[in-house]
């Protein structure tokens, strides 16, 4: 098994290589594991580019796919809105120019999982 890494001037990328034995299975390389934080019976998760590259990820466990908070939550939130309509306030355009002013130049996915310290 070969594993190289080198740097770009935005983050450093791993190679590694591993083989697929007769049944299909294979061996995540240790600097794989350890870059996608991997642990036994993780999952991980595939996407093929039309290119033909492909982009592994670490899976999230179903447990991590639903917040158990935020149904209780948006269900407390919908009776206090019925209870009390005269409540609600729209978000004024000083508002929102400040949200653009803070955000401006973060770039973030929706769909990818917080960091830990976060």
């Amino acid at each position: 098994m070969q594993v190289m890494s080198f740097s770009t001037s935005r983050e450093t990328i791993i190679e590694a290589e591993s083989s697929l034995t007769d049944r299909y299975q294979t061996t995540v390389p240790d600097a794989v594991r350890r870059a996608l934080k991997l642990g036994r019976r993780d999952k991980i998760h595939y996407i093929i580019c039309a290119n033909g590259d492909v982009v592994l990820k670490r899976a999230m466990p179903a447990a991590q796919e639903e917040d158990p908070a935020l149904e209780p939550f948006l269900s407390l939130l919908e009776r206090d809105i019925e209870a009390h309509p005269e409540r609600l306030r729209p978000v004024s355009v000083g508002l929102l120019t400040k949200i653009a002013a803070l955000t401006e130049g973060v770039e973030y996915n929706i769909d990818e999982p917080l960091p830990e310290e976060d």
